[in-house]
């Protein structure tokens, strides 16, 4: 294992991280690691064997307290010879001190758990075909419209760390659509629809009920003009569930949401729709 080299990727390699994700099967956005390089450049890392990539691993730093990490992937033909955990570890340690948080694999919780990282709920990816909805209700507005301060603000109730840099380049990605509902002068639901290597995925899609996201989520349809999407949703929301079903959408599959440690207290039954699994 002594031969395994650890490094940052640069910016353009963070596509090797996406394509291998598309591999495995986690059919990650069109345009996801120009967004996601936008967040902690320093998090994403690359293992190589006689300069071949050979492993994947991201741990973002979204805050002095806050990490997320993703991405972790060996090379199906080097699994087993412990390249993983060399590169797991030197994401933990990118992290330092902070609270991590990870979508994992429901089979590998236990090995989680021996890096400190306990189950908080499980998400679990809808998807299916749909027709496209009728015109946007009254009140709809682009997402890009509203200014950034009151979608910062949003997020901070439904997620454990401010990520600015992310909001601004995951709302304005090309191809990326969003979409938000004002009620009397605050925004009371928004969500982003983006195209992927198969159909569309629907994330964030938050909301102060379930009819606010319904009315975002019709609006998010017709801008594709419906097709193929996928829904990541909190299990434990059960709104949100119902939602995913009543669409006629179906589970995919399913990922354990774990952290280290404590995180701030999150508005989940707002969470009508992951933003990502890779970065939370």
């Amino acid at each position: 294992m002594n031969d395994l080299s650890i490094r940052t990727m640069r910016p353009n390699e963070i596509s090797i991280a996406v394509n291998w994700a598309a591999a495995e099967g986690w059919n990650p956005g069109l345009a996801d690691d120009a967004c996601f390089a936008a967040v902690d450049p320093e998090g994403f890392l690359i293992g190589e064997l006689d300069g071949a990539p050979a492993a994947t691993v991201s741990c973002v730093n979204y805050s002095t307290s806050f990490a997320f990490l993703g991405f972790y992937i060996v090379r199906e033909d080097l699994r087993g010879r412990g390249y993983g955990l060399r590169i797991w570890d030197a994401a933990i340690a990118h992290a330092g001190p902070r609270v991590i948080g990870l979508d994992g694999v429901v089979a590998q919780q236990q090995n989680y758990r021996k890096s400190g990282f306990e189950l908080a709920y499980a998400n679990v990816r809808y998807g299916g075909i749909v027709a496209a909805p009728d015109a946007p209700r009254a009140g709809i507005m682009a997402l890009a419209e509203v200014p950034l301060t009151a979608i910062e603000a949003y997020d901070a109730t439904v997620f454990p760390a401010p990520r600015p840099a992310f909001l601004h380049a995951w709302i304005g990605s090309p191809g990326h659509v969003g979409c938000a509902l004002m009620r009397d002068g605050g925004l009371v639901g928004w969500g982003v629809i983006r195209p992927c290597r198969k159909g569309c995925k629907i994330g964030p899609l938050v909301a102060d009920d379930r009819a606010t996201a319904e009315v975002v989520l019709s609006a998010l349809l017709a801008s594709v003009g419906g097709g193929e999407i996928f829904l990541d949703v909190p299990s434990i929301n059960r709104d949100a569930v119902a939602l995913a079903q009543d669409l006629g959408l179906v589970p995919v599959f399913e990922t354990a949401r774990m952290y280290t440690g404590a995180i701030p207290p999150l508005r989940l039954e707002r969470v009508f729709g992951v933003t990502t699994f890779e970065l939370g």
